[in-house]
């Protein structure tokens, strides 16, 4: 007889516990495996196998936990839900921001390459799966439509270019050069975060679909530290929770 193998899972990843702890507190008959240093728990949310995992914070530590996500769990799929800083017109706190790719925007390897291309690449920009973003796109659009946004009523969904590096923007003087210097590269940049590009970029060399989104907390600017760990509780948990529900029912 042949053997009827379980379907892949999809990976659900974040940079912070509070980001995920709604998903969590749903997962159905969940099981934790600790691998790499890192606890990733595996179950169903709604009907779909999933494995939750925390990217930790930073380029390095969310490569790792891509990699053991494809390499131990065999993931088909990995979707990104998080915070971001607002760096684009027109996006505000309380947002969403869906990456269709990323660049690095403290990657600079100049005068050997062009400031922001990664070497032996050929590229400045990882691009997240076309189909699953739209997917994630579609979802996002959803979920805010569901009454998931009461603290924000005029929220909006944006998709394209994230910006990542590894430092926490978040003052008015930074924003406003990196925004410039990145648009006089021709990156017309949205949002700016900590993980996605290094996550799109392992997922690239491994052929492994990535979609990411972001609610904005902030506008990487003076204000960035108001109330983070609310904002967080009372806004993108909740955004994350709605918007992985409405995914998962597309795949």
């Amino acid at each position: 007889m042949p053997t009827l193998h379980a379907p892949a899972p999809t990976a659900i990843l974040s940079a912070l516990l509070e980001e995920q702890r709604g998903l969590m507190e749903i997962l159905h008959q969940p099981r934790k495996v600790q691998h790499a240093g890192r606890d990733f728990w595996l179950g169903d949310l709604h009907g779909r196998p999933v494995v939750l995992a925390l990217s930790k914070i930073g380029k390095v530590a969310a490569a790792t936990t891509a990699t053991a996500l494809i390499e131990r769990f065999g993931v088909s799929r990995i979707v990104f839900t998080g915070v971001a800083g607002g760096l684009g017109a027109g996006v505000n706190v309380g947002d969403v921001v869906v990456a269709t790719d990323f660049v690095q925007h403290d990657f600079d390897a100049s005068p050997l390459f062009p400031r922001y291309e990664v070497p032996l690449y050929g590229r400045t920009r990882f691009e997240g799966d076309a189909a699953l973003t739209a997917l994630l796109f579609s979802a996002a659009v959803a979920a805010l439509s569901g009454g998931h946004s009461l603290a924000f009523p005029q929220a909006r969904v944006h998709q394209g270019l994230i910006a990542s590096g590894d430092r926490f923007v978040s003052a008015t003087s930074e924003s406003t050069a990196l925004h410039a210097a990145l648009t006089d590269a021709g990156h017309q940049v949205l949002a700016v975060e900590m993980e996605g590009a290094a996550v799109a970029q392992v997922c690239l060399d491994y052929g492994v679909p990535f979609a990411a989104v972001r609610t904005i907390s902030d506008r990487a600017d003076d204000t960035a530290h108001v109330d983070f760990p609310r904002f967080v509780a009372e806004v993108a948990s909740p955004y994350a929770h709605a918007m992985v529900e409405r995914l998962l029912a597309m795949l």
